[in-house]
Order: structure tokens, then sequence, then C-alpha cells
């Protein structure tokens, strides 16, 4: 029988994941991780009493092989040993040019979540966070969206070889999780919820409430699109009122999330205008939701978030401390050691406080519908594309 790991965290860091690097200029910099674990050791997170960090070595071909076609694995290696464009596989886009190592860096990633996504399911850990993870625009024969190889999907896949009954993935990027979705389109063992900005503002244009997954597997897939300028309260009230209702009912034996942290209002890529204070009240939902449905099963994964120094450390810190079941008060100040840091080499001010002083609290479907809310317009139109599904009322559930 596993066993259920305690109150284990098992949390993926090493600067080696810092290979992953398209270039200066590039919004997906791993400076967005550097500054967020200096941030979580300052604030002694990472010392905290069960949590254990480990590195991760590049996956293998045959553990790659699981998400993607053998020619494009040996593509991307190809690309990143030799500069060889490859633009119908996406690689030497604006949004994915090649770099040296491109391969080993982005293979690294998918073993960090792989092997804590089978640590969790072994009883070895209770929760893991791999915040270099969460590429989840990749396709099986191309890049997309900064995302070279996609962690999430060979994550999933190893736990359902390793005997998962169901496993649930929620994705909370302002970016539609088009690869997860598309991987287990038509696989009823895997649920996607993506809560997200609408595609009608926002790549990759995809991820709209009819979408609910194929002819094997209706209502599988589930899509939020939310409209440009939703705040903590609309954003929150999303996820409570349609991501944990459909979790709850499918009954998963683990869950998968994303917190790309990019729905933020200060986000220089997305539209939306949820803040710290949201985005860790997500975090928490979804950590309890876990312990509701799955014994506690939760694999926390990265993703976008491009507001590298007000936004990213403070977002992911909130995540790693929600994982290790000490979460940090939004009115706990920074430390000053990071802050000096931030501002010595990068030159922007940093933020004082782990939060921003907002009220970020999900208002339940019960309270009523507004039909005159946009985001309320929205959730009814997703609950009625997929509550039948799962058994679930639209209206009243």
């Amino acid at each position: 029988m596993r066993g259920t790991g305690g109150d284990r965290t098992r949390v993926v860091w090493s600067p080696a994941l810092l290979g992953y690097d398209f270039g200066l200029r590039h919004p997906m910099t791993p400076v967005r991780l550097d500054l967020t674990f200096r941030l979580a050791e300052r604030l002694g997170v990472l010392a905290l009493p069960g949590v254990t960090v480990v590195g991760a070595e590049p996956a293998d071909d045959e553990l790659l092989a699981t998400a993607h076609t053998v020619d494009y694995v040996a593509a991307v290696r190809r690309a990143g040993a030799e500069g060889v464009a490859d633009e119908a596989r996406g690689l030497c886009t604006e949004d994915d040019p090649v770099f040296p190592g491109m391969h080993e860096a982005a293979a690294r990633v998918v073993a960090g979540s792989v092997e804590s996504a089978l640590a969790v399911w072994d009883g070895d850990a209770r929760h893991a966070v791999n915040l270099a993870g969460g590429m989840h625009h990749a396709m099986p024969d191309r890049a997309s969206g900064f995302c070279i190889y996609n962690d999430a999907v060979a994550a999933i896949r190893a736990v359902l070889a390793r005997g998962a009954r169901r496993v649930a993935y929620v994705d909370v990027d302002a970016h539609h999780g088009d690869g997860v979705e598309r991987a287990f389109w038509d696989d009823p063992r895997v649920l996607t919820v993506s809560v997200h900005e609408s595609g009608s503002t926002l790549f990759p244009g995809t991820g709209h409430p009819a979408d609910v997954g194929g002819p094997g597997a209706r209502g599988s897939a589930v899509n939020v699109a939310l409209p440009a300028g939703t705040t903590d309260a609309g954003w929150l009230r999303a996820i409570a009122s349609v991501a944990v209702p459909v979790v709850r009912a499918f009954g998963p034996d683990m869950l998968v999330t994303q917190h790309g942290c990019d729905a933020h209002a200060m986000d220089p890529l997305t539209n939306l205008a949820v803040s710290v204070d949201g985005l860790r009240a997500a975090a928490v939902l979804l950590h309890d939701l876990a312990h509701e449905v799955a014994d506690g099963r939760w694999l926390a994964l990265g993703g976008g978030g491009y507001a590298i120094v007000q936004v990213v450390p403070r977002v992911w810190t909130h995540v790693l401390a929600v994982a290790a079941h000490a979460p940090l008060d939004v009115a706990t100040p920074v430390p000053e050691p990071w802050r000096a840091h931030v501002e010595g080499t990068l030159g922007p001010p940093a933020p004082t406080v782990m939060g921003d002083g907002e009220a970020a609290v999900a208002q339940p479907w019960s309270g009523g519908y507004d039909p005159a809310d946009p985001v309320d317009r929205t959730l009814l139109a997703t609950r009625r594309h997929v509550f039948d599904w799962h058994g679930l009322d639209a209206l009243y559930d």
C-alpha cells in the first residue's frame, strides 16, 4: 500500500534550471526563478520542517516520448546543439528562439515534474512543487508560447502509467492551457480545467466554453474564458464556482495545478487585473481541494508570469509556503537583503510586503447570479456546457 507522504513537501530547485534561457530580452527570463528562490530562502520557506529541495537531471528520450514525437525531440536536440532553425516545429521563432543546450534545459524541467509526480503518487511526499515547470503550450510535434517540452503532460501520463485511475489538472495561467488539453482531449481519465483570459484578446486564441473534450471524453475539458479586466472577485469566483465543483465531481486520485501568475494586473503581456493576494488565495484553495478530493496528492507547477520583480517572486514564494503547510501572511515584510539585491542588480524598486493589500475573497455561486456581470455570464456559459456531464446543475450546484 502506498504511503501518504506525511506532511513532506518536495521542491524542485537547482541553479541548473536557470539554463532554460531564451535570451536577455525574452519575457521568459530565468531571473524569475532566481529571484523566487532567493526570496523563499530569505523567508525561511525552504528550511521549513518536511521540505526537501531536490534537483533534476535531463529526462531521457524514452520519457520525452510520452509527451512528444521522436522526430520533434530530435529536432529540439539538433536546434540546441547546432543552432538549426525549424520554424515548422516552432523552433527559432520570436516566441521560442533557439539557444545552446535547449534540449537539455527543457528535458531537465520535464524530469523535475515527472519525478515529483511519481514521488507524490508513490507516497514519498504529500505535495511537490516544480516552479520551473508548467510549460503548458508545448504540442506533441512543436514548440509554442515559450514552451519547448510539455512537462505537465509527461507528469500526468507517468502517474497514469503507475496506476492512477483519474488525474485532474487545473490551470490558472492567464493563457489557455492548450497543450495539456490537446494531449488529453479524448482521454476520460484526465480532467483539464483552464481558467484564463478569453482567446478573443489573448494568445493562443483557444479555450472556449463549448470546448468540452472529444467524443470519448465529453466534459473532460473545462474552459473558463474570462473577459479582459477581470479582477480578484471574478477570477476567484471562476475557480470556486467552476473548477472546484467539477474537480469534486470528477473524484481524481491526484491533482496537478499550474500557477502561472500572469493574471496579475501588472503583467506586461496580459489583460487581467488579479492581485498577489488573489493569486495566493487560489493556491490555498487548490491546496485545500487536493486534501479534500485526492488525499492531499498535489503537484504544483509554475508557468507564465512576466512582472519579474513585483509579482512572480512573491506569488511563487506563496505557492511554496502553501505547499509546505506554512502559508505566509500577505502583510509579511519582504526581507531587506532581498530588496537590496533586486534594486542593486536590476534597478526597479522592490516590493516591501508580500501582498498588494487587496481583499481576495471568492464569492460562491450560491450567492446569486448577476446577468449584467460579464464574468457571471462567462461562468454560466461554461457551467451550462460541462456541468451536466458531471451530474451537476449549472444553475444551482
